[in-house]
This record gives C-alpha cells, structure tokens and sequence, in this order.
C-alpha cells in the first residue's frame, strides 16, 4: 500500500465520524479508567503532574487529560485543564503552547518553545469540546491552533514533508530532526476535518512513507528520534539522544493502532518485539545499534499498548483484563498509556 493511501485510510471520513459518534456515549471502562487517572494526576487547579519525572508538567499531559475527560464527559475537570493550560502555557504571538511548567522554579515556564504532540491534542480536545458542549470559543481556538500547526511546525526535510517536534532548535544546517512519534494521526485527522487543506494529506503520507523507511535493528523498530540530511534525505539515528525504541516510539504503533493501520511496518516491527520468545520479560525499550534490551520489564503501560497491536494484528476485541487500580498507574506515563490505549481502542473498534 502506498503512503498516500494509507494516508488516506489514516484520515477517511467514515472512521472519523464513528469516532465523533462514540465520543458522544463513553463506555463504562473508559469513565473508570479516567476517573482513577484524574484522582491521581490531576492538582486541583487542573494541572497534570507527571510523577516520574520531578512532577513537572507539559502539554503533552494536558492534552491527553483534555482529550479524556471530553470523552467520559466530564466537563467540570476539562475546564480547570483547559483553563489552568490556557493561563500558564499559552505563548504570545500564536496559538500554540509553551511545552513545560516546573512547580516552584523560579521561571516555571523557562523554556517558550512548544511540544507539538501537546499542541495536537490540546487542540483535538477543544474541537471534540466544542462539538460535545456546544463550546464555539473551544471550536475557534482548536482551529486557530490547528492553522498555526500548519503554519508553524511543517517544514519541508529532504523528499518529505515533515511534522517539526517544536517551532524552534530542529532545522539544523545540513539536517532536520524529527519525532516520530509525534505523529499523532488521529489527531491530525480531526483537524484536517476542522481545517481543510490538503497539507495535512502531505503531512500524514510522509509521515507514513518516513515511518516505513525509518526501521532499525533485530526487529526493525522506530526510533525515538530521527534525523533527515537535507542534501538527499537520508535518515539516521541522532547523535543527540540515546539510539532507542523507547519510551516516546512506544507512541508510534498506538497512534497506528487508533487509526486501523495494522498492516504498517512500524506497527508490526513493536508488536513482534513485544512478543519475542526469546525475551525473558517483555522489554522497556531497546538499543537500535546493538539489539540489547532493558534489564527490567515494561511499564503496565507499554504493556497495554503491546496488547492493543496485539489485537489489531490478530483482528481480534481489546478487552480490559482487569479493573482499574494503583497497581496499574505506577506513575504519569505509564497511566498515560493505558488510558490513550483505551481510547485508541474505542475509537477503532476494538473494545
């Protein structure tokens, strides 16, 4: 299959509108498992604390929050995210979000540069707001926020057209450096609905043509950081960050997921990584150059999305194998990854 037709599959109206037509009627679980997410994430104040990492917080927890709690309907903890989101992150001069705030800092928020998978799913949220509640103000500000998304955060990398991780620091002289796993499509997918242009099909075909050029290792895995030489696109794993699948690329294969995409490279590399015979537990993250894995098992997270591919792959209903508990949230991300793997779930027909 061709990158733009998966791309087109990735974006295609229909399972668009199932998904805005089950965002109408949550399912159980999912008001379970948001309701146990919220009671230990979020401050009162509508801040999501990332517990493993200095209790720092950024938009990429934000959105996510904003996005669950629209779909258990439960508008009460979506405007104190929104509105504590809106408050201290919102940059001057566009629409989107500086990416992290550190409680009690001198300058919480030091660093104005944006995340874009934070803004991608803030925005997301206030479109499904804004339809769910009858909220105009949510619907302008996510198309406001999609229009600089496009305005702001695709540039063009060699032969592809690609998703900039922030506005500033990743176009280099000879090289551009990407996140693939911010290619949120699902999220990139309710935008294109909200602000067409056929960018956003550009967007989406390269990043499925990138993911599928950019494999490496045993199992032929995501990394996750990339870079692009400008001279002739060549891609390579950056010097910059450690050569893993890990704890970002882990997204890849769950945003594949949450589209249908079960045949897609990048998705099939994990779900035969995850479940290797010869792995004594199943693997945190792996080393790209040589092959070693982690000394110590998955999060309950990762876990969870191993199980959603897992699923896609065999056709087979994702089905939550036990109730929502403190064993299951040892911290932020992990939470973080059970709760968008029921969502992506829900919204492709799994669950």
């Amino acid at each position: 299959m061709l990158p733009r037709r998966a791309a087109l599959l990735a974006m295609s109206g229909s399972m668009a509108g199932a998904s805005a037509a089950k965002a109408q009627s949550p399912d159980h679980f999912h008001r379970i498992q948001w309701a146990a997410f919220r009671n230990r994430f979020m401050a009162p104040e509508g801040r999501i604390i990332d517990t493993g990492n200095d209790h720092v917080s950024h938009t990429e927890g934000q959105g996510w929050a904003m996005l669950a709690a629209v779909r258990a309907d439960d508008r009460a903890s979506f405007e104190k995210l929104h509105r504590w989101t809106n408050r201290t992150l919102r940059r001057q001069g566009d629409e989107l979000f500086a990416w992290r705030f550190r409680p009690g800092a001198a300058r919480p928020v030091d660093d104005p540069n944006n995340a874009t998978d934070g803004d991608l799913f803030i925005a997301w949220a206030l479109l499904e707001a804004g339809r769910r509640w009858g909220r105009a103000d949510c619907t302008t500000q996510g198309t406001a926020m999609a229009r600089d998304i496009l305005r702001l955060l695709c540039a063009q990398a060699g032969p592809f057209t690609v998703l900039l991780p922030g506005s500033q620091g990743f176009q280099r002289t000879d090289h551009t450096v990407v996140n693939p796993s911010y290619y949120a499509f699902p999220a990139i997918r309710a935008l294109a609905m909200a602000l067409p242009d056929p960018a956003w099909l550009r967007l989406a075909a390269d990043g499925v043509a990138l993911l599928r050029a950019s494999r490496f290792g045993r199992w032929g895995l995501p990394p996750d950081w990339l870079t692009i030489r400008h001279a002739d696109g060549a891609l390579a794993l950056p010097g910059d960050w450690a050569p893993r699948f890990s704890y970002d690329a882990v997204r890849v294969p769950l945003y594949l997921a949450w589209v249908g995409l079960a045949d897609e490279p990048a998705l099939i590399g994990p779900a035969d990584f995850w479940s290797d015979r010869q792995h004594r537990h199943m693997p945190a993250w792996t080393d790209l150059t040589n092959d070693g894995i982690s000394p110590y098992a998955a999060s309950p997270g990762i876990t969870e999305v191993a199980r959603l591919t897992r699923a896609l792959r065999e056709r087979s209903r994702w089905l939550a194998d036990r109730p929502v508990g403190a064993l299951d949230m040892p911290n932020y991300y992990s939470a973080a990854l059970s709760l968008l793997a029921g969502l992506a779930a829900w919204d492709s027909g799994m669950a």
